[in-house]
């Protein structure tokens, strides 16, 4: 995890009292014949004590999303420009499996008790997908001005977001057991390597003589030269191409589509 992390902010006592006897019931007698009422009577609290923490029954299963999507959220806006984008929310989503490995128990038995009940999936899913938003929104800010900026933007963070709960899951169908982080790390390193800084630079394009990058060649003699990495795919060599020569590149490309190439 980068050093510029957010570090999560103390849990009062009385919070961890309501979880624990909340997971309590719900493993003893199952999640919808468990009501707030039996929840505030086994922690010994008022029921005014569980609606200062939790607006609901399901926010008690998930008790410290909130907290994390604040740590994230000020992760990215703590941002420089030296940082690269791809990598930094990769960073930011390792915040969410330092919340599951802090208590790799109560995470297992989370996950268990979200596959029998459908209403805390759906509710699960809604967790997800504000992760994703705020991925997706601190990648348009950095994509701002570019070609497609805000697609790359969603699908980078789609990704980010199915990489880490992909690892995740199958951490938690572990029980717990294993490096999370060498999992994590693994299954973000393809994300990294697919769209993170070395993608933006894999392939460039400069005019020797003639018409300007972006213009059509005006005359036969015109020479663009193509710099390609190895690994370079080439659906981005042909996104390049046709970038720089416009519609002439366009035409081209056609030729391009379909054909083998061996990169030496």
């Amino acid at each position: 995890m980068s050093s510029s992390s957010v570090a999560p902010t103390a849990k009062p006592p009385m919070r961890d009292a309501l979880v624990a006897a909340a997971f309590r019931l719900f493993l003893e007698r199952g999640y919808e014949q468990t009501t707030v009422d039996d929840i505030v009577t086994l922690a010994g609290v008022g029921r005014r004590s569980f609606f200062r923490y939790f607006p609901s029954k399901e926010d008690v299963v998930f008790p410290d999303h909130e907290r994390c999507l604040d740590d994230m959220t000020a992760f990215l806006a703590a941002d420089e420009e030296e940082h690269e984008p791809v990598r930094r929310v990769c960073d930011a989503a390792r915040l969410v499996l330092r919340m599951y490995a802090e208590n790799p128990t109560f995470s297992v038995q989370r996950y268990r008790l979200t596959k029998k009940v459908p209403g805390l999936r759906a509710y699960e899913l809604s967790v997800v997908w504000r992760y994703e938003r705020a991925l997706a929104e601190y990648l348009r800010g950095r994509f701002a001005g570019r070609p497609d900026g805000s697609l790359r933007a969603d699908v980078i963070a789609a990704a980010v977001v199915a990489a880490h709960n992909n690892a995740l899951r199958s951490w938690l169908r572990s029980d717990g057991r294993g490096d999370a982080g060498a999992t994590v790390d693994h299954a973000l390193g393809y994300v990294q390597r697919t769209f993170g800084g070395s993608a933006d630079t894999t392939v460039r394009a400069a005019p020797v003589s003639g018409a300007p990058v972006g213009e059509p060649a005006g005359h036969p003699d015109d020479v663009v030269v193509l710099v390609s990495r190895r690994d370079a795919p080439v659906w981005r060599v042909v996104q390049e191409w046709e970038s720089v020569l416009g519609r002439a590149g366009r035409l081209a490309s056609r030729e391009i589509q379909g054909t083998e190439y061996l990169y030496e």
